[in-house]
């Protein structure tokens, strides 16, 4: 749902779709505050994914926040959501101001280091409805986020400072591929909120 209209973000896609770059969106302190709590929490789970026909465990950790008791599926794998905690009911209040976009739920990541990545991927799943709108805002260690057009292969790349705020709407999930590179330069972690609605 938007609420009212903020361009003031650069879409950073040259076409078919578009992902806005708010830049920095919290201070230092607050991503210190932030991260720290977040890091500590007891809500995190080891992702499994069914790839193949296996069900694999990832090193990667997870954590899915939301209004109501969601249902929400990936590489065959299904998530049910909890409800929100302050800390996150706080971002999220800030990233719908931010984007002038409502939104129902939370995906949390925790990568442990560079070692942990995600590879290409569309965030296209039945639930997130056609032309998802998905906020993600960074924690942590400062990591290259990479897109790449299915069709012509042309990449886009970006550097993700802890407090940063992407926003990523119309056909993007359908046109473009992203993914966050593992990198052995990173012995930190690093947290990612991806705020989306589901529609179950």
């Amino acid at each position: 749902m938007n609420l009212f209209s903020t361009q003031a973000a650069e879409n950073i896609l040259p076409f078919d779709g578009e992902v806005y770059n708010y830049g920095l969106v919290l201070n230092k302190e607050e991503c210190n505050l932030y991260f720290n709590t977040f890091l500590k929490a007891n809500f995190w789970e080891q992702d499994e994914l069914v790839m193949f026909g296996k069900r694999i465990v990832t090193a990667r950790k997870v954590a899915w926040f939301g209004d109501l008791d969601y249902q929400y599926s990936y590489s065959n794998s299904i998530k049910k959501s909890i409800y929100w905690t302050p800390e996150l009911l706080s971002i999220k209040n800030l990233v719908e101001l931010k984007t002038g976009q409502k939104f129902n739920s939370c995906l949390l990541n925790l990568y442990h280091n560079g070692n942990e990545g995600m590879g290409w991927h569309q965030d296209n799943e039945r639930e997130l409805g056609v032309n998802p709108v998905i906020a993600s805002l960074s924690l942590g260690a400062t990591r290259k986020f990479s897109f790449k057009h299915i069709q012509s292969k042309q990449k886009v790349e970006i550097i993700l400072h802890p407090g940063s705020l992407l926003l990523m709407k119309g056909e993007t999930q359908e046109k473009w591929l992203h993914s966050l590179p593992k990198t052995t330069k990173v012995n930190m972690p690093r947290i990612n909120l991806t705020f989306r609605n589901i529609y179950n």
